[in-house]
């Protein structure tokens, strides 16, 4: 039996979600919620999709005659799971409505970590979820730090962490957002990053900066680690070229910006040019004794999209962690890079 998985939501993280969902072999999308009918909802339609309006927005659909299925509860009442990509803030009103149908639900980085029973990233703590009813996946910022901080940890032992988190502005299609012509600081140090972080890796010791960019396209980080032994270079690549999920690219094949990293995907074939792996610039891994120094780069549209299908398998208890990241990446093409 398939899980029958409700998205409610449509927008930059939503349809990516619904599309990664159609690909499951163990999953079934049985539709979308909107508040209006726009291009987003025209194409979910023009893919098969069925598009149901949030309720109280029926009106919105029935004057521009488009084929609604129904209400966002009627959605639910079909599902086993509700997916919420709805803006950040907007989930825990969401919540009320989804416990009342007695649906598990996964909810994004743009809600307070109090509104589940446990944050998630697939390759950290897939097996905290088996069972749970509500999860929520952290930010795209936090998943590109857990993925790289994670394994060094694991194998090294992180005794202090810090990093550096330059952030795109806004989506490529965001135009209210900005800056446009500043770089603008964010005073609080640390940042949210790092308690974020620690929802997932209780007992790492991280301060985070961050910064916003007038750009449209990937955040970069700059990690600086402290480990408990001394490593070298060639230690640290090593660790990271295990992770499907993880890219080492280099100057010398032509990878010297975020531009170059999203044409990269675009020539893959990816659709919406979606880099769902984290990509280290091999050039920037410094290693003094114990210390080691990176750099790397997260498409923030698409690296949350494989640990959502992830949490709805161990929300299910359907297959172990290893299993289902492999699922997960062979539906999306992760790890099937000429380079890995």
């Amino acid at each position: 039996m398939k899980v029958k998985v409700a998205i409610s939501g449509y927008g930059t993280i939503g349809k990516r979600v619904a599309d990664a969902i159609k690909l499951q072999p163990d999953m079934e999308l049985v539709g979308i919620a909107k508040t209006k009918p726009d291009y987003f909802a025209f194409l979910a339609y023009k893919s098969n999709i069925d598009v149901f309006a949030v309720d109280g927005s029926e009106k919105n659909f029935e004057d521009a005659n488009f084929p609604y299925k129904g209400s966002l509860s009627e959605l639910l009442s079909k599902a086993d799971i509700v997916i919420d990509t709805s803006p950040g803030g907007m989930g825990k009103n969401n919540k009320t409505l989804y416990e009342k149908q007695g649906l598990k639900m996964i909810f994004q980085g743009g809600e307070d970590a109090d509104i589940a029973e446990v944050s998630f990233v697939a390759q950290v703590n897939y097996n905290s979820a088996l069972g749970k009813n509500v999860v929520r996946v952290v930010s795209c910022n936090t998943t590109g730090l857990a993925r790289i901080i994670y394994p060094l940890h694991e194998n090294f032992k992180i005794k202090e962490a810090k990093v550096i988190l330059i952030r795109r502005a806004a989506d490529p299609k965001e135009t209210k957002k900005g800056p446009i012509n500043c770089i603008k600081p964010d005073f609080r140090i640390p940042s949210h990053h790092a308690f974020d972080l620690k929802t997932i890796i209780p007992d790492i010791d991280i301060v985070s900066i961050a910064y916003v960019v007038p750009t449209t396209l990937m955040h970069v980080h700059t990690l600086m680690v402290k480990l408990s032994r001394n490593v070298t270079q060639d230690d640290i690549i090593s660790i990271l070229k295990e992770n499907p999920r993880t890219l080492v690219v280099s100057k010398s094949m032509g990878f010297s910006d975020t531009a170059q990293l999203i044409e990269f995907a675009r020539d893959l074939g990816r659709k919406r040019n979606d880099l769902y792996e984290v990509a280290v610039w091999e050039e920037s891994i410094f290693v003094d004794g114990a210390w080691v120094y990176l750099i790397y780069a997260v498409h923030q549209e698409a690296i949350v999209v494989p640990e959502n299908i992830d949490a709805v398998r161990s929300m299910f208890e359907l297959k172990s962690q290893e299993e289902s990241m492999k699922i997960t990446d062979n539906s999306l093409g992760i790890g099937n890079i000429f380079f890995k």
